[in-house]
């Protein structure tokens, strides 16, 4: 009795045995299965993408394609910007133990003369505006500004105004005039100062940075408005 009990404990033990290892069995099988095609979808969105960034498709142009196709299946925003990135810096290879560690491949020659053209054409151009034009990484577009073109964004110095010559020559016929006056009020000048008081502001120092190598000129910017309606202020200082 006591033996027929035991065998049919060890019977019954190594069926729930069988079950349950039969069970983890298909359960690694399932999701070895799901693994592989999530996979294969991966590597098809990419190749996808590669072949979209040749046509020249922006990250949110082919993130909505992605989903018109692939559903709740489609990779995300994150992962398709960062895969435009990578093939718009060179990147061949749709694996991810081929992109790990690649060279960088966007600060070539050719990239340096196209940034060099855009910079030249239009100086107050920002990182990001250079970068979308190359269709290259921002840090890659600063790096090639500032390391290899040796370019800085400097705000444009302020001078008073810009004067024609022949208000240069009226300035100077005044001072004449005034030096020659006997009543000697220059003598009694202490100090004194001018501005324009405009109806609105003008176009501020940082608004005006543009780039430029450290050979160039730093470019100059016009204390002036847009506004028509304008006066001089003049201030002198008498003892």
């Amino acid at each position: 009795m006591t033996l027929t009990y035991k065998r049919f404990t060890a019977a019954l033990l190594f069926i729930y045995g069988s079950l349950f290892l039969s069970g983890i069995y298909c359960c690694l099988h399932v999701f070895w299965y799901a693994t592989a095609r999530m996979w294969e979808l991966e590597l098809e969105q990419r190749t996808n993408i590669k072949f979209l960034v040749k046509l020249g498709k922006s990250g949110n142009e082919i993130t909505e394609m992605s989903v018109q196709v692939y559903g709740d299946n489609a990779m995300k925003k994150t992962a398709v910007c960062m895969w435009v990135k990578c093939f718009s810096e060179g990147t061949e290879s749709v694996t991810d133990e081929e992109r790990l560690g690649r060279p960088a491949r966007s600060r070539t020659e050719e990239n340096i003369a196209k940034i060099r053209q855009i910079v030249r054409e239009n100086r107050r151009l920002t990182v990001r505006n250079v970068a979308e034009q190359v269709n290259i990484g921002r840090e890659t577009v600063r790096k090639i500004l500032t390391e290899d073109l040796d370019m800085r964004k400097v705000c444009a110095k302020m001078v008073p105004k810009e004067l024609t010559e022949e208000q240069k020559e009226r300035r100077v016929t005044i001072g004449q005039d005034l030096l020659e006056r006997q009543d000697d009020i220059l003598g009694r000048v202490i100090t004194g100062d001018e501005t324009w008081a405009y109806q609105y502001d003008p176009e501020t120092k940082q608004q005006s940075a543009q780039w430029k190598t450290a050979n160039s000129p730093r470019p100059k910017k016009i204390r002036r408005s847009k506004s028509r309606v304008k006066a001089i202020l003049l201030t002198f200082f008498l003892y």
